[in-house]
């Protein structure tokens, strides 16, 4: 089971305050940083100092780490042109090194594209389908050729296709609920496939639902990396589990029965639990980015029994 840390920076971090945690996921044995793309925080968190954007934030990150995987969970497709978000991602994965993986959404809070004047199309999965269409293929697209795209939203004549990705295959997530059309462009599109904040249950099916898409694509169905994001909340103690809940404005029962929380034996329970239905990557969602010391418990206490 990989271990990769997750972070939600709209609720409010500094680039700085993420470098602090991308450099101790590094120094501490975690496979990879991921955050997310937002514009706007959720709930009462003020969102104080205000947004950064995922790409620069990954950019800067890409100089600053050595080993690190660094990705998004999801890059909003409503962000960005397909052909922008193509050559930003390649540079990023070049100034890493090789390290960067792309998750892409089709995006969905529409109040942050209201407040920042991003347009919110109705149609927006449709959108993402081209989007990904057009991303991929112009990184496959062979040196020296060019490539065209003639969508119902995007057209491209004649492109490039540069700058290329370090790597040969930049690794494409695409994740979520949804129960036909998510799993038919995983299969056709993705190296991952992830589901945020599901039960046991409902990750089951919606693995086997990936299953049967990829089959029916002729793809294998374990083709792909099968992915879960939960929330993370480990205290040595009960005491200092209900401190890191309370400092979240969480309740540890709640966290217990939707996240991964407790004394690291029941969260290694629980991620033993997740690998059982396929799971073997677990994005833990880290909410208080100013404790590292909860990343230094994860990794010894945690990541140490499922390595």
């Amino acid at each position: 089971m990989d271990l990769r840390i997750f972070t939600e920076p709209q609720q409010g971090a500094s680039y700085e305050t993420l470098l602090s945690v991308a450099k101790a996921t590094e120094d501490l044995g975690f496979d990879a940083f991921f955050r997310s793309d937002h514009y706007l925080p959720m709930g009462s968190a003020d969102g104080l100092p205000g947004p950064t954007d995922a790409w620069i934030t990954l950019a800067g990150l890409a100089r600053e780490t050595k080993r690190i995987r660094l990705g998004t969970l999801m890059t909003a497709g409503t962000f960005r042109l397909p052909g922008v978000l193509a050559i930003q991602v390649a540079q990023v994965d070049q100034m890493s090194g090789g390290r960067i993986e792309l998750g892409l959404g089709a995006g969905w809070y529409e109040e942050e594209h209201q407040a920042y004047g991003i347009p919110f199309p109705q149609e927006k999965f449709a959108r993402f389908e081209e989007q990904l269409a057009i991303v991929t293929g112009l990184w496959e697209t062979e040196a020296g050729k060019t490539f065209s795209y003639d969508g119902t939203y995007y057209q491209l004549t004649g492109s490039p296709a540069l700058p290329k990705p370090a790597q040969a295959k930049l690794p494409v997530l695409i994740g979520g609920h949804g129960a036909k059309r998510t799993p038919r462009l995983a299969a056709r599109y993705a190296d991952e496939f992830n589901i945020p904040f599901a039960t046991l249950e409902d990750t089951a099916t919606q693995f086997g639902r990936v299953r049967t898409a990829l089959t029916e694509a002729g793809r294998g169905p374990d083709d792909l990396v099968y992915s879960n994001v939960l929330i993370v909340c480990v205290g040595k103690d009960d005491a200092e589990v209900a401190r890191r809940a309370a400092a979240i404005g969480r309740e540890v029962d709640e966290l217990k029965a939707n996240g991964l929380a407790g004394s690291p034996a029941e969260v290694v329970d629980k991620i033993g639990q997740y690998a059982a239905v396929g799971s073997s990557r677990m994005y833990l969602q880290v909410m208080d980015l100013d404790d590292l010391d909860h990343l230094e418990l994860i990794s010894a206490q945690v990541q140490s029994q499922l390595s």
